[in-house]
């Protein structure tokens, strides 16, 4: 007992830090589950949670029975899928190459360079893709496209071009934090590894492809397996802000979260955005899961539980 009470005195000064933590914890993430009631309720603001009329899983047959229940979760897995398997390549890329620069200074200013666009708050990035693709005054339109004669693009009212740019505009943004975190990882991998294998006689590129990549593997799974978690959510900035919220785009635009979104402003559905949260929610935690159960299989190691 006495033992007990001095290692919680001697631990004191760190349990205090961790007061406004938890309550920050609290607070943010598990009380708002308490809303998860929402999704089975007609809920009607003046009558409250528990006066709403309960209505089982209406919420969700609505949700999926809505004309555009296939081109919403067809797209958002679609982003997803290419935002994880291009973000996570470039990443990679970019962290050995960042590596490879000796001199500090220049390391770390390339480091600022690359994580910078991940900073940028995405209704600014909208701005910077308008003055890209703007019809009348976009930089494209007016100074790369007269180059190879031809004629304007009215890019707000194509659909075809968004996807590309979507893409890009995430990579851009997305690769840099990425990036930042495999540095990290490369950086703290024991010089003698690469030390026993230039007396091997492995050149540069050999170092890299099996010693970096190999002893890395264990933070690309973690980190995309957190990706995964979430792939059934949407950067909510980049499928609303950057297409200027244009409905013409809506068919290549349109995710879960977007959706969701405009039938909440235009129709006040509080269930049913609930009811969308909720299969998020359960969808991303059941394929994290299964994502881990695989890794699981072929390399305990490397799993996260």
């Amino acid at each position: 007992m006495k033992f007990a009470s001095m290692k919680w005195k001697k631990f004191a000064p760190l349990y205090l830090l961790m007061i406004p933590g938890l309550i920050y914890l609290l607070v943010n993430n598990y009380l708002p589950m308490f809303g998860i009631i929402i999704a089975f309720k007609d809920f009607i603001p003046h009558k409250g949670i528990f006066g709403s009329e309960w209505v089982g899983f209406d919420n969700f047959e609505y949700l999926f029975k809505t004309s555009d229940a296939y081109i919403i979760t067809r797209n958002t897995i679609l982003y997803n899928v290419s935002f994880i398997l291009i973000n996570t390549v470039a990443a990679i890329a970019v962290a050995i190459l960042l590596n490879e620069i000796r001199k500090k200074f220049f390391q770390r200013f390339y480091q600022s360079i690359v994580i910078f666009p991940h900073l940028i708050s995405m209704i600014i990035v909208s701005y910077l893709v308008f003055a890209m693709f703007s019809s009348d005054t976009g930089f494209i339109n007016k100074s790369i496209l007269p180059l190879f004669g031809i004629d304007d693009i009215s890019w707000y009212a194509e659909k075809q071009y968004w996807p590309y740019i979507l893409t890009i505009v995430n990579f851009w943004k997305g690769v840099g934090y990425l990036s930042v975190v495999y540095l990290a990882s490369i950086i703290s991998i024991d010089p003698e590894y690469y030390e026993a294998a230039t007396l091997d006689g492995a050149t540069r590129w050999q170092q890299i492809r099996f010693v970096t990549v190999p002893l890395i593997i264990p933070v690309i799974t973690m980190m995309t397996l957190l990706a995964i978690g979430r792939i059934f959510y949407s950067d909510f900035g980049l499928f609303y802000q950057v297409p200027m919220n244009s409905g013409v785009l809506s068919e290549t635009t349109n995710v879960i979260d977007t959706y969701v979104y405009r039938a909440l402003m235009n129709l006040g559905d509080f269930g049913m955005s609930s009811a969308a949260g909720v299969y998020q929610s359960l969808v991303g935690f059941l394929l994290v899961i299964f994502s881990n159960y695989v890794v699981r299989k072929y390399s305990k190691d490397n799993a996260l539980f």
